[in-house]
């Protein structure tokens, strides 16, 4: 069973470790099939798909997104994956433009091949789909802790939804959190949605 914050001695890095644990000792069928329910559990609530939306390329461990990007981009949905740029912390997105358009960028994190758009770009997306490691029913979020996403978020339309996909099990009471961390909207898992701020 996931520890709990209780459970685990120590601080965020404690916690971050245990859940990366627990993700990497999942069944592979079973995360194949968590990913395609949280996919269709998402583009189900896109009855009317917004002309930009905002997500990421899973890595090994992550709640995968490739059936949704392809789902979005065969849509006519313009989606806004990061990137790293290589000697500067400020965000940066590139459109997607299919899974034959994928490279390795910083420390082997997968990114579209695309120009970067800078990071006034996330401004035109009306939901922005995120990872992490943890989400509680208030929005917060535990994230893998280089702060990319909060840094990120500053430049996201104030009326953007933001997505956090998860394991059933990552939905937790609490997760330590600080003034710089900014909350999601809602939490995707494979069975339910949970709505935070919608």
């Amino acid at each position: 069973m996931l520890p709990t914050i209780g459970e685990v001695a120590g601080d965020k890095g404690d916690l971050r470790r245990a859940v990366l644990r627990r993700r990497a000792g999942r069944d592979p069928r079973q995360v194949a099939a968590d990913d395609h329910a949280r996919a269709d559990l998402l583009l189900a609530r896109l009855t009317d798909p917004p002309s930009t939306v905002a997500a990421y390329l899973s890595a090994p461990g992550e709640p995968g997104t490739g059936h949704l990007l392809e789902a979005l981009h065969d849509a006519g949905v313009t989606v806004l994956l990061p990137r790293l740029p290589r000697l500067r912390r400020e965000p940066d997105w590139a459109a997607y433009e299919g899974r034959d358009r994928i490279g390795s960028g910083r420390w082997g994190i997968p990114e579209p091949a695309g120009a970067g758009l800078g990071a006034g770009a996330l401004a035109a997306a009306a939901v922005i789909v995120v990872p992490g490691l943890l989400g509680t029913p208030s929005g917060r979020r535990l994230g893998r802790g280089g702060g990319w996403y909060d840094r990120a978020l500053v430049h996201a339309s104030p009326e953007a939804r933001v997505w956090l996909l998860l394991n059933d099990d990552e939905v937790v009471d609490e997760v330590p959190s600080e003034p710089h961390d900014l909350p999601v909207t809602a939490l995707v898992t494979p069975t339910r949605w949970v709505a935070c701020r919608e």
